[in-house]
């Protein structure tokens, strides 16, 4: 089927203009290889749609999918993402108008040289007919057993490079261990160049995150307190209330540390914990990440705990444990929770634990940060005051409900000296319109050439071995009760810090 002529790419009922210094990106054509899975209805096809909408697209951008399925050619491909779209509660009349003959679709049923060479003639016959200058992104939508035959096809298909630009995305996880990172990154290096590589953490996306930068560096109330004079501890954790869900297969070849712990949970501990940046440009920012990563002690088997949710109830009804989930060996010992203690050996940190959680089946949902500062060396109010005395935290709430507080000490009214924990709040959703969705900042990061929220190739092999001995030597796994805070075992993480983990 021949490409279509040109037409208007954004919906007719659009009127949002883009905001000043957001200029439309440069035409390119932005090809999906497995455009036809779940991450591609779920959150690519609507952060796409979502940037036609804000005006924040060249209107020559193309969107071109590439998949197993055979059944479908370019209309029937076009109905089907207009399907996801309202599937993701987009209405039909701002969509029809925005995918007409700006989408595409090739399979690629066998993943054969013959196929992607038959691509490749696909995507210049469509940027000659709509006049794209040759700029394109190819996005991993894959699993990761998947990665290296098609990083391997494009480049011997002479997909790597382009009369324009040409940039690679990658879904995490990046390897399942610190070998096969380092042969990832090497055959990845063997056909594209690191500048051209955006290996892409959602978390990273989310305006929280991305306002932590600002929160740390443009406020000089906190960054002389950011150090190991003023904090007795970072907590980072990641909690979920779902299960598996249908990700039984995925989970038991994974497991928590490699799908939330090695990724999303320690970018987060990089960003809170590096050093000022030299400037916020991409290999500055990647810089500091790196050298955290760097300055991290190798784990003992007592700073970890792994454990796996058994039955429970999840606001007042019973769920099944991990074990009964379908795709789940019966006698299974994968982890589906993990805490972890790490020491930063460096100046600003040495001496003070960062402490992280993540697992599924938990209390609630919630993704924070808690800074928990040093209490006054003496307390003076003691001797008229029974009630406890708090340490001073800040909190950064990533999800569900983006903000800050930051906790501190007051008097309680009367003549008697009482002490009381408040705090000071600060909540997105309050002060602003709706924030972007994390896809939506990183798709458009990658069409502007911005990699200030991706990772590394370094950073990447560093996280890996720091946890890859884990991998080796598992920790025993722990049961703990669907709708719980985890395993109890994990408090003795926190035996020597006169606290407890932060409540969900």
């Amino acid at each position: 089927m021949s490409p279509a002529g040109p037409i208007e790419i954004l919906p007719q009922s659009a009127s949002v203009a883009a905001p000043p210094g957001m200029a439309a990106n440069e035409p390119h054509i932005f090809v999906v290889l497995g455009a036809t899975g779940d991450l591609m209805g779920r959150k690519l096809l609507p952060a796409m749609h979502k940037l036609f909408a804000r005006q924040l697209l060249n209107k020559k951008t193309v969107l071109f999918g590439a998949g197993m399925e055979t059944n479908f050619d370019d209309e029937s491909f076009r109905k089907h993402c207009v399907e996801q779209l309202i599937a993701a509660n987009i209405p039909q009349q701002e969509i029809t108008k925005g995918i007409e003959k700006r989408v595409f679709y090739q399979a690629l049923p066998t993943g054969s040289a013959e196929e992607y060479k038959q691509l490749a003639e696909r995507i210049a016959a469509v940027e000659k007919d709509v006049g794209l200058p040759g700029n394109r992104i190819f996005y991993l939508a894959l699993p990761p057993g998947a990665f290296p035959p098609v990083i391997s096809a494009l480049g011997e298909a002479g997909l790597n490079k382009s009369a324009g630009w040409t940039r690679l995305v990658i879904e995490k996880p990046f390897g399942r261990d610190l070998q096969s990172a380092e042969k990832l990154n090497e055959l990845v290096h063997r056909w594209f160049d690191e500048k051209q590589v955006y290996r892409i953490d959602h978390y990273l996306g989310k305006e929280t995150v991305r306002n932590l930068l600002v929160f740390r560096f443009a406020n000089s109330l906190f960054e002389p307190l950011w150090n190991r004079d003023r904090v007795q501890s970072v907590e980072i954790t990641v909690a979920e209330s779902l299960g598996v869900e249908h990700r039984g297969k995925y989970y038991e070849s994974a497991g928590a540390l490699r799908d939330m712990i090695q990724n999303h949970l320690t970018q987060l501990l990089t960003i809170a914990a590096m050093e000022v940046p030299a400037g916020i440009d991409a290999n500055s920012l990647r810089q500091e990440k790196s050298k955290v990563l760097n300055s991290i002690m190798p784990l003992r088997a007592e700073d970890v705990v792994f454990g796996q949710y058994g039955r429970g109830k999840i606001d007042g009804v019973d769920v099944p444990g991990y074990r009964q989930e379908p795709d789940v060996a019966p006698d299974s010992m994968v982890e589906t929770y993990v805490a972890v203690r790490l020491e930063i050996n460096n100046w600003r940190w040495h001496g003070v634990p960062f402490l992280m959680r993540t697992g599924k089946r938990l209390a609630k949902r919630c993704s924070q940060i808690v800074v928990t500062f040093r209490r006054p060396p003496v307390s003076m109010f003691q001797i008229f005051d029974s009630s406890p005395h708090y340490a001073n935290s800040l909190v950064i709430t990533i999800q569900p409900d983006e903000g800050f507080d930051l906790n501190f000490q007051i008097k309680e009214p009367g003549d008697e000296i009482r002490l009381d924990n408040r705090r000071l709040h600060f909540r997105y959703s309050e002060a602003f319109a709706p924030s972007p969705e994390a896809y939506e900042t990183l798709l458009l990061d990658v069409m502007k050439g911005d990699a200030t929220l991706f990772v590394r190739d370094d950073e990447v092999e560093a996280s890996w071995r720091l946890y890859t001995p884990l991998l080796e030597h598992r920790p025993k796994v722990v049961l703990y009760a669907a709708g719980s805070a985890g395993p109890p075992e994990a408090d003795r993480l926190l035996t020597d810090l006169d606290c407890n983990w932060a409540p969900l």
